[in-house]
């Protein structure tokens, strides 16, 4: 194996396929990409064996070949070269070595043999769709932060993704949830996608695909299996294994009955709760929101910091006092885009509904704190 690359796209590739890499490894070929270069193509793979990334970029092969390096070391030594340079890989005669060149820098690097690369296998995927790259961004961006991190409860730790029906219509909905708060969005049901069924995409998965969904092109290919996932756009396929579980029904957790409507200033509002919880306990991060009239007044207090209050005006008028974890709420009123949040409450001891008043598609319910 021989070839020779620009730098920029040696690293831009090097950055997808190895945060999928873990940094502890107890499989050693577990720590490296394999590389396999022919027919002007650099193709590049990596693997924790619930996931593997890979990814294809143009280099001006020489000789074509295949071996494997260790992934972070190569990222690191492609990041530290100079801007411009290309980069020479060739692999020796007996495969155990690969040296690096560029400009006046050379490395040698071991490499391990690629028959010893494991790879997720190559499933039948009978569910395909596409979503444009947006509502894809948006899908994620709207439920992840409320992804469990809790390995006891393994079946929260990710976007549970199946068909519903909202109001008649055939719907691709996510939802995440940890128990205190959960997130649902919502987008029309893509072409291909009826009858697939519900799915949990692991929370690793979703990291890297966001990461990734920045970069992409229009659209994103999605194959959905009974255990794998896999997502394929410009020159990027990520394929995952699926969390083995049953998923909660997150529709018991959504209260019917709430009947005190509060609309405010999503960025006033999430402004000043981000003020007042300065003051509040490191541990519950709680903070008092009571309502009446046309004010609501934000306040927290800690024995060691002291107290803080603001206010903020409001549309609908009700009297109601209800303590939140700020962290939590702050993680829903930074995903409102619109100018206006509404807020739909029963009591102090009920969940609250929070929604954007100008997109209907998300729709998030908070556990109240005890304040």
């Amino acid at each position: 194996m021989k070839l020779s690359i620009e730098r920029a796209a040696l690293l831009r590739s090097l950055n997808h396929v190895q945060s999928v890499v873990e940094r502890r490894n107890t499989i050693p070929i577990l720590a490296n990409v394999r590389m396999k270069a022919e027919d002007g193509v650099l193709s590049l793979s990596a693997t924790d064996m619930d996931m593997e990334i890979n990814e294809s970029v143009a280099a001006n092969v020489k000789a074509s070949g295949a071996t494997t390096a260790p992934a972070h070391t190569l990222h690191d030594i492609v990041r530290k070269l100079p801007d411009g340079s290309d980069v020479e890989l060739e692999l020796n005669s007996e495969g155990s070595q690969m040296t690096v060149k560029a400009g006046r820098s050379k490395f040698k690097l071991s490499c391990l043999p690629v028959g010893d690369f494991p790879e997720l296998g190559t499933s039948d995927f009978p569910g395909s769709f596409k979503i444009p790259a947006a509502d894809l961004r948006a899908l994620v961006d709207r439920t992840k932060f409320a992804m469990s991190t809790e390995e006891t409860r393994y079946y929260l730790n990710g976007i549970y993704l199946h068909e519903a029906e909202n109001g008649g219509v055939q719907v691709l909905r996510a939802v995440a949830t940890d128990g205190h708060r959960l997130a649902r969005f919502e987008m029309p049901l893509p072409d291909g996608a009826a009858g697939i069924a519900g799915i949990i995409i692991p929370r690793k998965l979703i990291g890297e695909l966001r990461k990734l969904v920045d970069e992409a092109a229009d659209s994103i290919t999605i194959d959905v299996s009974e255990n794998k996932i896999r997502f394929t756009f410009d020159h990027i396929i990520l394929t995952s294994k699926l969390i083995d579980g049953t998923f909660p029904d997150y529709q018991r957790v959504i209260p019917q009955g709430n009947d005190k409507i509060v609309e405010v200033d999503a960025k006033s509002l999430t402004s000043a709760v981000d003020r007042v919880s300065t003051i509040s306990d490191g541990k519950s991060r709680a903070v008092k929101i009571a309502m009446h009239g046309k004010l609501m007044t934000i306040s927290a207090s800690s024995p060691d910091a002291g107290s803080a209050t603001e206010e903020v005006e409001v549309s609908g008028e009700t009297d109601i006092e209800i303590g939140f974890n700020a962290r939590y709420l702050l993680d829903i009123t930074s995903q409102i885009e619109g100018e206006g949040c509404r807020f739909t409450l029963a009591d102090a001891a009920s969940p609250t509904i929070i929604q954007d008043n100008s997109d209907a598609s998300a729709l998030y319910v908070l556990m109240p704190l005890r304040v």
